[in-house]
């Protein structure tokens, strides 16, 4: 067993008791992991504070003196130790509200201790509440003036391991590692990047002897932790396309040149014919295709995975597009079918509401090859579905979609259909090189020509009457309005009874009969909420009160006002989402966001991101720093952006760095042959071995 892989009850100061509780409260199970429990902060210990100098507004700092007396105050729950510390300008409190008895017992009177900790003030006196305390004379020994400061918990605090008995375990193992770390970099590297080897690194990120120490152990081990996942992502993305034998779509020939030429009704944008062009290339090769489309809501990506589709079916072969939404299948079915009346290709839908009579038609011409191209949900998935030929499959909004439920698509043949994925959710380029480096990213970023931009104005609950008024003027302007309101799961008796009032409120203020006012949400029965969606796609209701429902892909070209109530309960994302469902059509569009009077800064700066920009990677980036990688793309739980150290937010620059050298590596050394890069081989093999059937698409 490598010394890393020790358990760690195993190492002087833990024990069995121990182990569990870090097991448990910091998944720190070996050697490894506690070497691996970097510390979040660090204190400058040079610097000794007087107590008559004390104020509120100080940050953390240190002061030397002795306890003279301790005393106990309050009852139960209410229950605090108060010690009076003095040095020679005065004295101070230092309180602890838990582990009262452990500290009586451990902490000496008329010692002299070096005391750390945050100021506050309380009833007119300064005090410290919980400080770290250490005995004077071992203080001394410790050249570096930057302490560590490591996460811990309440019940690993019980058991003496706080901060400091954290630090003092890892100090403990440091001792022991002598040459015991294997390198996983190699010669070249290192020296090319100057970065310190990995033991010196570990070494200075737990005690460093200086800040420039301190820096480029943060680097080196930054660097190895998005070096190792671009190289990863890099070698699927190659082993996939060698092994991946793909359709060769070779013909591009009467389909596609004919609705190109004399039914497209409106020119495509540079960005639009860029990624047609990245395509065409794609299935030409006779390998799999898997490529990832971002554009913002309206770019026009469904009109080029319409032309993709094409391709496919020029070459003799069977598409399908899967949505998240019966709406969106229904939709796109019939945009999709009237693109295409007059070329002789054969379009069909199936969803969960097909009965089961038009099912079995289905089935069997889908099998014969007498479907070119179908549209669906989840209903595409089932086993009975089993197409002739299927070479090219686009899924639509793909993170609504399991990568389980998506792989049994490209299982419906021997050979994988070349998959393009859409996503109107913009992802800032940090974290798309990091979430889909395996796969080939194709950008949409321009609207059509035509499409004006959709103004944005934030108003507080207070200018409702205005906000009415002007909902007044637009549908005497023959326009048409979404009213949406929140829903979040944990209050959703409040939110349910919110969107009731409220549709009782513009029902008031819209009477019938001059007036039609549809509602849509959750609890209502899937047909009847397809009737009331229906009746406003057709124009028969002027107003559309809904939940976040209409959130994807509902097109109304005569919507032009979307009014988002509670404004301020919505993240950046889903606000984006919710304004692209107007500014279809020619007229110029409004998105008005109300909010309540009292609003958090996060809230503010929301409203505010959403009335500056319409730019959806804009958004994205300011999204990225509110909600960090993880929660932003779901990703938390999943392990995929698991970071030790690295920060996508910070850590761009490092990141390209990374990917640049994986993929000079990957041209020069494949298979990490080479004996320079045996230190790498020999950490990438189970790296690996650890994310097996990690690609997010296949």
């Amino acid at each position: 067993m490598h010394f890393l892989e020790t358990p760690i009850e195993y190492l002087k100061g833990v024990g069995p008791m121990r182990a569990e509780l870090l097991k448990k409260e910091l998944h720190i199970f070996t050697f490894y992991d506690l070497l691996y429990h970097f510390p979040f902060r660090y204190t400058d210990r040079s610097v000794i504070h007087k107590v008559a100098d004390l104020n509120a507004n100080m940050p953390y700092i240190q002061l030397k003196g002795k306890i003279v007396r301790f005393e106990e105050k309050g009852q139960k729950r209410a229950k605090r130790l108060l010690a009076h510390f003095q040095d020679e300008t005065g004295v101070t409190q230092l309180i602890w509200f838990k582990g009262i008895r452990w500290i009586k017992r451990s902490i000496k009177i008329n010692t002299e201790y070096l005391v750390f900790g945050k100021p506050s003030a309380y009833q007119n006196k300064v005090n410290i509440v919980h400080p770290e305390m250490d005995f004077f004379e071992k203080q001394q020994s410790v050249s570096s003036s930057l302490q560590s400061v490591y996460h811990s918990t309440e019940k690993l605090s019980g058991k003496g391991l706080n901060s400091r008995g954290i630090r003092k375990l890892v100090k403990a193992l440091l001792l022991q590692i002598n040459d015991k770390i294997d390198e996983t970099l190699s010669d070249s590297l290192l020296s090319k990047l100057k970065l310190p080897k990995r033991e010196e690194a570990l070494v200075n990120i737990h005690f460093p002897a200086d800040t420039n120490k301190l820096e480029r152990a943060q680097k080196r081990l930054k660097f190895e932790e998005l070096f190792f996942l671009q190289f990863h992502l890099l070698k699927m993305k190659l082993t996939r396309t060698k092994k991946s034998k793909g359709f060769v779509l070779e013909k591009v020939d009467n389909h596609f040149d004919n609705y190109f030429k004399n039914h497209l009704k409106f020119e495509l944008t540079n960005a639009q014919k860029k990624v047609l062009k990245e395509i065409r290339i794609d299935v030409k090769k006779g390998n799999q295709m898997n490529r990832l489309l971002q554009g913002d809501v309206g770019s026009g990506k469904t009109l080029v995975a319409l032309l993709s589709m094409l391709m496919s079916v020029d070459n003799n072969f069977q598409s399908c597009m899967m949505v998240p939404t019966e709406i969106l299948a229904q939709q796109h079915f019939k945009n999709i079918s009237s693109e295409l009346k007059e070329l002789d290709i054969k379009v069909a839908i199936l969803t969960g509401s097909s009965k089961m009579k038009e099912r079995k038609k289905l089935h069997e011409k889908l099998e014969n090859g007498e479907i070119d191209i179908l549209i669906g949900t989840h209903a595409l998935l089932e086993d009975k579905v089993v197409f002739k030929n299927l070479a090219f499959v686009v899924i639509d909004e793909q993170h609504r979609f399991g990568v389980a439920q998506r792989a049994k698509l490209w299982k419906k043949n021997i050979t994988p259909p070349h998959i393009l994925v859409m996503t109107a959710t913009p992802i800032p380029r940090t974290l798309s090189m990091t979430l889909y480096g395996d796969l080939d990213v194709s950008i949409i970023d321009e609207l059509p020509p035509g499409r004006k931009e959709i103004k944005t104005l934030w108003r507080s609950d207070s200018s409702r009457l205005k906000v009415n008024k002007f909902m007044h003027e637009q549908i005497a302007l023959g326009r048409q309005i979404y009213i949406v309101y929140p829903l979040i799961q944990e209050s959703e008796k409040l939110d349910y009874k919110d969107l009731m009032d409220g549709y009782k409120a513009i029902s008031a203020e819209f009477p019938m009969p001059d007036f039609q006012v549809s509602v849509v949400h959750g609890q209502m029965k899937s047909e009847d909420k397809q009737y009331e969606m229906k009746r406003f796609v057709e124009g028969i209701t002027n107003i559309m009160v809904a939940t976040t429902v209409i959130e994807v892909g509902v097109d109304v070209p005569n919507a032009s006002v979307m009014v988002i109530e509670s404004a301020e309960r919505f993240g950046l994302s889903q606000l984006h989402q919710l304004r692209g469902r107007v500014g279809r059509g020619a007229e110029q569009s409004y998105c008005i966001l109300l909010s309540g009077q009292k609003i958090s800064n996060e809230g503010r700066l929301r409203l505010e991101t959403m009335s500056k920009t319409n730019d959806g990677f804009k958004i994205a980036e300011v999204d990225l720093k509110l909600r960090g990688p993880g929660d932003m793309m779901g990703t938390k739980q999943s392990g995929i952006l698991n970071f030790k150290i690295a920060d996508l937010l910070r850590d761009g620059k490092i990141l390209e760095f990374a990917r640049k050298e994986a993929i000079a590596l990957l041209k020069d050394d494949e298979n990490l042959e080479k004996a320079d890069n045996i230190n790498i081989a020999a950490a990438y093999m189970p790296y690996a071995k650890e994310r097996m059937g990690w690609s997010r698409i296949s």
